[in-house]
């Protein structure tokens, strides 16, 4: 479903992304079917986790295919198992948007962050433009249970709520896809 669109932006956007990683040890919240794997550093020891064990199937096939050494782990990040400033840098890639509680994972990955520590996060978010944001309202309780996702979400409210701080906020598309750059 997303190929079209994988392959003319997102692909782009995720090496974006995973050039703006700090340090060694790096942690991927929502791995998926591993879709940010070709693009993970060569110097770091990446942490991938999932909710779903089937996705983490499909990422360790390509993981194994690339020859990535990651550690994939069936993780929810509302409640990370890793101790306080456990790494260097947090990735996410379109994950927020089916959080149940978009501020407690957000308070989780400041948690496992080290002092200063770098997460770069590429979500989907509620739009600006009034009449965009108003389609974007009437449309997430159809949109949610059929793909899972919020298409309503205040991400940048969430984040600070969260107690991150936001570095900058990029606009990749219109302004509902967004990069965001964030210390702890």
């Amino acid at each position: 479903m997303e190929w079209a669109a994988e392959r003319r932006a997102f692909q782009a956007w995720r090496q974006r992304v995973w050039s703006l990683v700090e340090g060694r040890e790096v942690l991927e919240v929502g791995v998926g079917t591993g879709k940010n794997i070709p693009f993970y550093p060569e110097n770091a020891q990446v942490v991938a986790v999932d909710l779903s064990p089937g996705m983490l199937r499909h990422a360790r096939t390509l993981a194994d295919h690339t020859g990535a050494g990651v550690d994939l782990r069936e993780m929810d990040v509302q409640r990370l198992a890793f101790p306080d400033h456990a790494f260097d840098s947090v990735v996410t890639t379109f994950v927020f948007c089916s959080v149940p509680d978009p501020v407690k994972g957000f308070e989780e990955i400041r948690r496992v962050l080290r002092p200063a520590g770098k997460a770069v996060f590429l979500e989907h978010v509620l739009s600006g433009m009034p009449v965009v944001r108003q389609a974007m309202r009437a449309l997430s309780p159809l949109v949610r249970p059929m793909m899972g996702a919020n298409i309503d979400r205040q991400t940048r409210t969430n984040i600070e709520a969260a107690g991150l701080t936001v570095e900058s906020e990029t606009d990749l598309w219109l302004d509902i896809v967004k990069l965001f750059v964030v210390r702890a």
